[in-house]
């Protein structure tokens, strides 16, 4: 993560995890996005698919996922 900018932090929820990004979903939203793993931290160690977890990701990568 850029330390240029803070990260945003929200609440998703994962779909799909692969070995290199996470498919999540905000609740009230009906779209999906694309995580990369290599761009993101997540509140928990060994997330689970199908649970909400709080994600920091680098503002750029939000606002270019249309998140923010």
């Amino acid at each position: 993560m850029s330390k240029d900018q803070p990260p945003v932090e929200l609440d998703l929820r994962i779909m799909v995890e692969t070995a290199n990004a996470y498919l999540v979903t905000e609740d009230e939203k009906n779209k999906e996005y694309w995580l990369p793993k290599s761009q993101i931290d997540i509140s928990d160690d060994e997330p689970e698919v199908g649970k909400i977890y709080s994600f920091l990701i680098p503002e750029w990568l939000a606002i270019e996922k249309g998140l923010v």
